[in-house]
């Protein structure tokens, strides 16, 4: 008899996971639900070339001042020419500007500082064994600058010649091994990635459970299917559209890495997991599983009990907080997986996904994530198991409640 009641709550439950499955991805609305990473990285996309703008123009305004003798110019110019292929284009100090000494340069220096017509980081003045620098706010390094070039003019004084002294052979050689820092790279990916996947597709489920509730669709489910299997059909129904965005995304990653420039590709080569790729695909798919099916039945919890937009709104707020200091615990988790924070981050049910990730980015060992998949699969049994309770609960306030204490006359 128990066999029969588990065969017909598989079935209708497998029966709404279809129906939500349907609903959802053969929609016109789902193609853009599909696309829609593709306006975020466009919008920041945006926002990032509108800040690196305004960045680029107030570092193109920016100067360095060096109020010295007419004859003194041509060797200063020399050694920044030597200085300036050390640092990489958009850390390489402002260009250097010339002025000749009056009877007071201090107070020159001091009006260029101050001057609002121009953006000056830094200037130098005085003889060059005690050089005088004022430079502004965030213009300390500006000013080592300045200090370096006026030692190295003095040397070059001393010496008679400020030539370079060694003609050095240069030769590039492509890095092909994986280090400890590619697998910290290759960690930290799985941890933002199972994050950002889990937050943008748990947020549908909840979402969608609110409007079948102000749709009075839920009551309609409720009167034919027991309300367990509706919640887990409404789970499984879910987790089948994150397969399908996740694989279309992943397909979609993995043809975009073939047409990067030469550079890129070879950096990007250099970021690999510790226990190959092959078994970090399959490791991160499972604990992506994990991840969304915990999540995803708090959030469906959430949406039972809201029987408003507002108090949606109110409910979802404390669990993505949760979610926030989760993927914090796994990003320090990342950043060393032998500390204690790892190994909590590891235990805990929420972060055991992500910390885990970043263990199979970091470590060759797989043992362990046997033991942590059936941990997690314990954790998702009890979750689903209490959630359908609550999901009944919220939906049609149909538990059972304290019980109260008869009258006694």
């Amino acid at each position: 008899m128990a066999a029969g009641n588990f065969r017909r709550h598989t079935r209708q439950a497998l029966t709404v996971a279809r129906r939500d499955f349907i609903a959802t991805v053969f929609t016109p609305t789902f193609l853009i639900f599909l696309l829609s990473p593709l306006l975020t990285i466009a919008f920041g996309a945006a926002g990032g070339l509108g800040a690196s703008t305004m960045a680029q123009t107030a570092i193109a305004r920016s100067r360095l001042v060096v109020i010295t003798a007419p004859e003194h110019r041509a060797a200063i110019m020399a050694i920044d020419a030597q200085f300036r292929p050390i640092f990489d284009h958009g850390d390489a100090p402002p260009p250097i500007e010339f002025r000749t000494p009056s009877a007071d340069p201090a107070a020159d220096a001091h009006a260029l500082i101050r001057s609002r017509s121009g953006d000056i980081d830094a200037v130098l003045y005085g003889p060059l064994d005690r050089p005088h620098i004022l430079y502004g706010n965030r213009a300390e390094s500006e000013a080592n600058y300045l200090a370096a070039l006026a030692d190295q003019m003095l040397r070059a004084a001393r010496l008679g010649s400020d030539a370079p002294l060694s003609a050095p052979v240069k030769e590039r050689v492509r890095q092909t091994q994986v280090t400890e820092t590619g697998h910290n790279q290759a960690a930290l990916f799985a941890v933002v990635a199972i994050f950002m996947l889990t937050l943008f597709l748990a947020g549908l489920t909840i979402g969608t459970m609110a409007e079948e509730r102000n749709n009075k669709v839920i009551e309609v489910l409720a009167a034919a299917v027991p309300l367990e299997s509706v919640f887990v059909g409404k789970l499984l129904g879910m987790f089948g559209v994150a397969l399908v965005f996740v694989g279309f995304w992943a397909t979609v990653v993995s043809q975009v890495t073939s047409i990067l420039p030469a550079n890129l590709a070879a950096g990007l080569a250099t970021v690999a997991p510790a226990v190959g790729k092959p078994t970090f695909a399959l490791l991160f798919l499972i604990y992506f599983v994990m991840s969304y099916l915990l999540i995803g039945a708090a959030y469906l919890i959430l949406g039972a009990q809201a029987s408003t937009q507002r108090e949606l709104q109110m409910m979802s707020l404390p669990m993505t907080i949760l979610q926030m200091a989760m993927v914090g615990m796994a990003t320090a988790a990342a950043a060393n997986p032998d500390g204690t924070l790892a190994w909590v981050a590891e235990i805990f049910p929420f972060s055991s996904p992500m910390a885990m990730a970043a263990r199979a980015a970091n470590e060759p060992t797989l043992w362990p994530h046997a033991l942590a998949i059936m941990w997690q699969l314990l954790w998702v049994s009890v979750v689903i198991t209490l959630g359908a309770r609550w999901f009944r609960r919220g939906v049609l306030k149909s538990g059972a409640g304290p019980r109260r204490r008869k009258r006694t006359a």
